[in-house]
């Protein structure tokens, strides 16, 4: 174990000015622990926050819903609000992890949560996420699990999070608070593609901290939910997953919002597929030839060329399950 310092946060400008100095923020440390027994992480100073006023789930003036970001899984996927006006982020949480992890970990930390490529986990194989300048070995291993959408010749790693799936469908916005003070970006902006610094995974700057997930008012009536495909039932990453809401007025489709998990390195919004639905009536035929256009853009790799066609199927199937049509 690399020796690093420890300390506990009392108050928020306490952990700014330790986040500062390079510590690095921990709550249930469910993701960084474990990378850390690995020697993937091997941070010099923590900072616990979980002394931190930032686990409610709160109304916003406009309707929609502010997550804390020490939120537990468990609590935020319990909680009347979510499960009431977006079941999608209810069902991504609940279909996450044990429930031990739940009961551990934390909006903020789930979001945040690094690869489980296996390769980027192994420190003697070849990574430009670890290892800047290093290599991708999973360009030319064995990649089933990797992604098809937002890849680079420097790194095919999936982001492995089910709720940043609902997130990115839902348009949600993350609250952050730094040293230059408060700000918030869009859910679609604060995980990066990898591009040619697949080291950089997020838009978070040196010593900022996520204070909270917005989820915007949406029309109502709002039908929503998640599908997760994968290997095994219980306890395992997705191979393909669909964030599906859908607002239906009048027999015909006024909003939809659609994203897939598993499939790209960051969660990946679906706007071709949006655009399909929007001002059509439900219906059988609809729902196929919006999925059609979910994999737009892949590149599939040598051993995951069946995630492209899993894709379609698995977005056309939660478009019949949410639209309520066969």
């Amino acid at each position: 174990m690399h020796p690093f310092s420890y300390t506990r946060a009392s108050d928020t400008r306490e952990a700014l000015n330790a986040g500062r100095r390079g510590g690095r923020y921990i709550a249930g440390g469910t993701t960084l622990v474990d990378l850390m027994r690995e020697t993937v992480e091997r941070p010099d100073s923590l900072v616990d926050i979980t002394g931190l006023p930032l686990s409610e789930v709160t109304e916003t003036e406009r309707g929609g819903l502010r997550i804390g970001a020490l939120v537990t899984m468990s609590k935020a996927a319990a909680h009347a609000k979510v499960r009431t006006l977006y079941p999608v982020v209810s069902e991504a949480l609940e279909l996450s992890a044990s429930a031990q992890l739940r009961n551990m970990a934390t909006i903020g930390g789930n979001i945040m949560q690094r690869t489980r490529c296996t390769y980027f986990r192994d420190v003697t194989a070849d990574c430009n996420k670890r290892e800047p300048g290093s290599g991708c070995a999973a360009l030319h291993g064995v990649n089933r699990t990797h992604a098809i959408l937002g890849t680079s010749d420097a790194c095919v790693a999936t982001h492995p999070s089910d709720v940043a799936v609902a997130f990115a469908a839902l348009e949600a916005r993350v609250h952050l608070l730094g040293p230059d003070g408060a700000r918030h970006i869009p859910f679609a902006e604060f995980l990066l593609r990898p591009g040619s610094t697949p080291q950089r995974e997020h838009a978070l700057r040196k010593g900022e901290l996520i204070t909270a997930v917005e989820i915007p008012a949406l029309p109502r009536p709002l039908r929503s939910g998640y599908l997760k495909v994968r290997d095994r039932q219980s306890y395992e990453f997705a191979l393909t997953s669909a964030a599906v809401a859908l607002h239906v007025r009048g027999g015909v489709i006024r909003e939809a919002r659609v994203a897939a998990g598993g499939v790209g390195t960051v969660p990946w919004k679906l706007p071709a597929v949006e655009q399909h639905l929007v001002g059509e009536r439900p219906s059988g035929a609809l729902w196929s030839a919006a999925a059609a256009k979910a994999a737009d853009g892949a590149r599939p790799l040598q051993h995951n060329r069946f995630k492209a066609e899993l894709l379609k199927r698995t977005v056309e199937r939660q478009l019949r399950v949410v639209g309520g049509t066969k």
